[in-house]
């Protein structure tokens, strides 16, 4: 789909403007996610690259998820988009892969000692080294609350160790996932057990690119059976499968790419 069809169907979009405007009157920032780094395009000036990043703010928290794969990229996007890194008051890493972790020497060198949330099981020599960065690292075992209304689903999977980020809305859970390795199913069902609410949105890679049609639609089918009303798929998804999900949630899926700015109190 191209950058003028994207935009084509966000202006479509459903939005909620009572709730903004409630919002808005009792001084609560609506929470929203920047992509920073994605291999799919969207706004003017910002480079594309196999991986994913994602700035996420207002939810008490500015939180820094993974920083692609480039860190050349990462930095020209980050610039374009005019992203002071400083703020950012924790990163958030779902796993430990090249195209997830390019960029972070430019998120230290801003925010020295920052918190570094990685699975447990991250690799240790990927945990050395961001220790030797001088943040301060903080390996995630079990579920928890890293902040009020922001969790982690804890350390998932077996070959490739993993956890995703879940935001507590005032319209229900959004979850954000780096690849998704251990299912993103699975990683759904967490959320609801952790967030103890129904999970309204999922956004970023699912990891789905080889997986057989009939198997994509299962796993629609089960999305929509758990209550999920949006769904952003991107990254290692593949084209294919981000096709089946657009075309399953119509004017509910939410388009991703370089420089997507996503507000996630208005659906």
């Amino acid at each position: 789909m191209s950058i003028l069809s994207r935009r084509r169907v966000l202006m479509s979009a459903p939005f909620a403007p009572a709730l903004l405007a409630r919002l808005g009157a009792a001084g609560v920032p609506s929470p929203t996610l920047t992509v920073l780094y994605d291999n799919y395009p969207f706004a003017d000036g910002c480079a594309t690259g196999w991986g994913f990043s994602a700035l996420i703010e207002g939810v008490g928290r500015t939180i820094l998820f993974d920083a692609g794969a480039d860190a050349a990229v990462f930095q020209r996007n980050v610039d374009a988009l005019k992203v002071d890194l400083a703020r950012a008051d924790l990163v958030f890493i779902s796993h430990d892969h090249s195209d997830h972790t390019g960029g972070l020497a430019a998120a230290f060198r801003k925010k020295p000692g920052v918190p570094v949330y990685v699975p447990f099981l991250a690799e240790p020599q990927f945990q050395s080294a961001v220790r030797g960065s001088g943040a301060r690292l903080v390996a995630v075992k079990e579920p928890q609350e890293i902040a009020p209304g922001i969790f982690s689903t804890g350390d998932l999977g077996q070959a490739i160790h993993e956890h995703a980020l879940i935001l507590d809305t005032h319209q229900g859970l959004v979850v954000v996932t780096g690849c998704a390795h251990p299912g993103i199913v699975s990683i759904v069902e967490r959320s609801r057990e952790v967030g103890k609410k129904h999970v309204r949105m999922v956004l970023g890679g699912f990891h789905l690119g080889q997986t057989p049609a009939a198997a994509v639609e299962q796993i629609i089918a089960r999305f929509k059976a758990l209550g999920v009303q949006h769904v952003g798929a991107t990254h290692c998804t593949g084209d294919a499968t981000i096709a089946t999900f657009r075309k399953a949630f119509g004017q509910n899926f939410v388009e991703l790419g370089a420089g997507r700015r996503i507000d996630l109190g208005a659906r």
